[in-house]
């Protein structure tokens, strides 16, 4: 059986976003056994799973990606939608816009310190569409 569902995440500043409470609020029951799949449907933003004890891991994160992906970059060809808009399409594309968590016993199946990070790449975002998928 697979259920799904359409959320829309509010706009969040640019960062690193513990979201997983959020992704569980929009879940209907969970099966005892299953997958949940979580698509960002954006090009410059992205989800994973890290640490979620320690808020610094999140500053930590923002320092690593803007170090490696800089904006006002030389190398950059596609600079009309603002400095802000190339690193984040490279940075989505690296972290990904898709995850695959286990299900077992009606619940996410995370380790004891994950948690499920909304990445925001750009300075305004906006809200962003989230497909959230359960196979059972």
């Amino acid at each position: 059986m697979i259920q799904q569902k359409e959320i829309s995440l509010k706009g969040y500043s640019r960062g690193y976003h513990l979201i997983t409470r959020v992704i569980e609020d929009h879940l209907d029951a969970l099966p005892e056994k299953g997958l949940l799949n979580i698509l960002i449907k954006h090009t410059s933003a992205a989800i994973t799973i890290n640490e979620n004890a320690d808020p610094s891991v999140r500053k930590d994160f923002r320092t690593f990606f803007d170090t490696l992906v800089p904006e006002n970059s030389p190398l950059y060809v596609h600079t009309l939608e603002g400095p802000d808009d190339m690193p984040a399409h490279l940075k989505s594309s690296i972290l990904g816009q898709s995850l695959t968590i286990p299900i077992t016993n009606h619940r996410l199946n995370l380790g004891t310190w994950q948690g499920i990070y909304f990445c925001e790449f750009r300075n305004y975002g906006g809200s962003r569409s989230v497909v959230l998928t359960v196979y059972s």
